[in-house]
């Protein structure tokens, strides 16, 4: 089977740091690979992830340019499918298109016509409702949680073939890190994340906590200076830079409750792997949770309010602790360490490794192939 997987043009595959959709390509491909499945990948030129072929438009990823007004940036994603478009009219030999690309994907194959098309929906669908009330029908979807699906319009479960969990190439490695006393929050600062509600709860607790991840894609505190100083910069005023000082900032000491910036490799894995727990006070129904499959992987228990995929990831008081509240939230908090992070462990293994994924998709891809048929 050959299958053009398209990642978009707004990072490289596998990212250099924070970059959730990429990741999920780049943990994807390789056990794809293995069974014997041919690669076309769609992504830009400095995509560094073992492949068949690549395809691009844009040698660099366009992420920066996500922040600036539509109008000057609409034409990156068109200009990156039309290249797809172009691949997929000029050959006869490719089987399916696995799309991974917000909107413009679906938009733009299901007008195309040609090989079948699985698109995955990464995303929160109230985005786009109107896109999503009338989604194409020639196309089939998957989820990356049956609660996601639970909410998706009716025209997006017509052509859904089910859920697939994320995985994560860290439930294969095994790594072992000496547990330390801090508390993890990993993942985009944002209002939807909940990280003021994190800082809250572990400095009336007294408990150590590091927050890491991009604020509005600035990965260091030195970046974000240069944009909270300047009142005229384009990134002022954006959502995630404002919930960083309206809502967070009060909270960072440096010392008890502080903010790492965006890390990635060694040192991200680190920081996870040594944490006592890792907290998701998510304020929003998440639709995948990546994050949280990570830190089982590592041993780490995960600590959550009970919204979105987190029940269906999340065995309460054995991989991990639900809550319905932030007062309930800090109390499970106390009790991470009646959880055995070897239990934590194996369920990652079980559930969310990249092989058990890629046979999820594979069983798809055939169910699309049939349908196409």
């Amino acid at each position: 089977m050959n299958v053009l997987v398209n990642a978009g043009p707004w990072l490289s595959v596998p990212p250099p740091g924070y970059g959730g959709i990429e990741n999920v390509v780049a943990t994807l491909i390789p056990p794809l690979r293995e069974r014997g499945v041919r690669i076309i990948l769609a992504s830009v030129g400095s995509s560094t992830l073992d492949v068949d072929e690549l395809i691009s438009v844009f040698e660099e990823g366009q992420f920066a340019h996500l922040q600036k007004p539509y109008n000057q940036v609409m034409g990156i994603a068109h200009a990156h499918q039309a290249r797809v478009a172009a691949e997929l009219s000029r050959r006869d030999d490719i089987d399916l298109v696995h799309d991974h690309l917000e909107v413009v994907g679906p938009g733009v194959l299901s007008a195309l016509g040609g090989p079948p098309v699985l698109h995955t929906l990464h995303w929160d669908l109230r985005k786009h409702a109107a896109f999503y009330r009338s989604f194409p029908q020639s196309i089939a979807v998957n989820g990356v949680s049956h609660s996601q699906l639970a909410r998706a319009p009716r025209a997006v479960r017509d052509v859904a073939l089910g859920a697939v969990h994320l995985a994560t190439p860290l439930a294969d490695r095994d790594l072992r890190f000496e547990r330390g006393e801090h508390l993890v929050v990993m993942g985009r600062v944002c209002g939807l994340k909940g990280q003021h509600v994190a800082a809250r709860v572990c400095q009336k607790l007294g408990l150590p906590l590091v927050l890491a991840g991009p604020v509005s894609g600035l990965d260091s505190q030195a970046e974000l200076d240069v944009v909270t100083q300047d009142p005229y910069h384009p990134l002022h005023g954006h959502a995630d830079v404002r919930y960083y000082l309206d809502h967070l900032s009060a909270y960072l000491d440096g010392d008890l409750i502080r903010w790492a910036g965006s890390l990635g490799g060694d040192e991200r894995d680190a920081l996870y792997g040594t944490a006592r727990a890792a907290l998701f006070p998510i304020q929003w129904d998440e639709p995948g949770g990546t994050a949280v499959v990570e830190a089982m992987a590592l041993g780490v228990p995960p600590v959550a309010l009970s919204r979105g995929c987190m029940p269906e990831i999340i065995d309460h008081g054995r991989t991990g602790f639900l809550a319905d509240t932030e007062e309930e939230l800090a109390e499970w908090v106390l009790r991470v360490d009646e959880l055995d992070p070897e239990e934590c462990r194996r369920e990652a293994r079980a559930r969310f490794s990249p092989a058990v994924m890629a046979d999820r998709y594979l069983d798809m891809y055939e169910q699309v192939a049939r349908r196409s048929r």
